[in-house]
């Protein structure tokens, strides 16, 4: 799964000129378990391969930006235990599961973060989201971090009745992508 997010990255980089867009504003997005890939390619990117016959493959895979919306980050103490056992299995090695805890493997490379979790989250616990912005405060990276106290797992723009209203955490996140410079 990490090497397709990573081949996407490359393809819309390699593409950006065909597809009209800026190769230097290329971000990722992921809810829950696909916040773990997207928190994986945030942090265990490279800079692409210079010498490749593929000039897809020469291309970086670091995005400039990751939105993780009550993402699985770590594989630790506090994590979905279900996308652990997809993930690495029921008996990973301890190495394995360091390496795909990401809160562990955030550095001052790790691209700017967006996330958004809420307190009623009874499938993800919201120390995902905690460890991941403590980590990128540690690290120096840019990043808004939001804990919602009402909302459920798996909320989109709008949350299930009574709150059939947008949820605020898209409004918060169009403001983080201007301030980001992504959005005018």
């Amino acid at each position: 799964m990490l090497n397709d997010a990573a081949r996407a990255m490359r393809l819309v980089r390699a593409q950006a000129g065909e597809w009209k867009i800026d190769p230097k504003r290329v971000g990722i997005m992921g809810s829950s378990a696909g916040g773990h890939l997207t928190s994986t390619l945030l942090t265990h990117f490279d800079a692409g391969k210079p010498d490749a016959d593929d000039p897809v493959e020469r291309q970086s895979s670091r995005p400039d930006l990751g939105i993780l919306c009550y993402p699985v980050i770590t594989m630790e103490e506090h994590t979905h235990q279900g996308s652990k056992n997809n993930l690495l299995g029921k008996e990973p090695a301890p190495a394995l599961v360091k390496l795909l805890s990401n809160e562990l493997q955030v550095t001052g490379e790790t691209p700017p973060c967006f996330l958004f979790h809420t307190d009623e989250d009874t499938a993800v616990p919201v120390e995902n989201s905690l460890m991941f912005a403590e980590a990128l405060r540690k690290a120096g990276v840019p990043f808004d971090l939001h804990v919602y106290q009402k909302g459920r797992h798996g909320i989109g723009l709008a949350d299930k009745p009574p709150f059939e209203h947008p949820h605020p955490w898209a409004g918060d996140c169009l403001f983080w992508l201007k301030a980001q410079g992504f959005l005018k």
